[in-house]
């Protein structure tokens, strides 16, 4: 047990006597479990703002993607990596050459 005669920068926590409370847990007291209330619902039927957004294409999308095996999802991730640089690739060529044709605002 903790002696609270002992200094406290011998220990890192503070004196146990400053930790002790008067209130009694019994838990035969009507106080200590008062009815809460209603039960809460399993399921919270109100639809957020991204759930309504939520199109059957992208519904279709999702249970596509959950359907593939840890290996077709990874190629799946492949090919959707390469399209992204591509893009990015024919993206820079485009900017580059509307900078070469001044087609561009100097701002840019």
């Amino acid at each position: 047990m903790y002696d609270t005669n002992q200094s406290s920068s011998f220990f890192l926590i503070p004196k146990m006597a400053n930790l002790r409370s008067s209130e009694s847990l019994d838990r035969s007291s009507p106080e200590l479990w008062s009815d809460c209330g209603p039960p809460l619902p399993l399921h919270n039927s109100t639809i957020s703002a991204w759930e309504a957004e939520i199109e059957k294409e992208d519904i279709d999308m999702l249970q596509e993607l959950a359907s593939l095996t840890s290996g077709q999802l990874k190629e799946k991730i492949d090919t959707l990596l390469k399209m992204s640089y591509q893009l990015g690739v024919q993206e820079t060529y485009e900017m580059t050459r509307g900078k070469f044709l001044n087609v561009l605002p100097k701002e840019l």
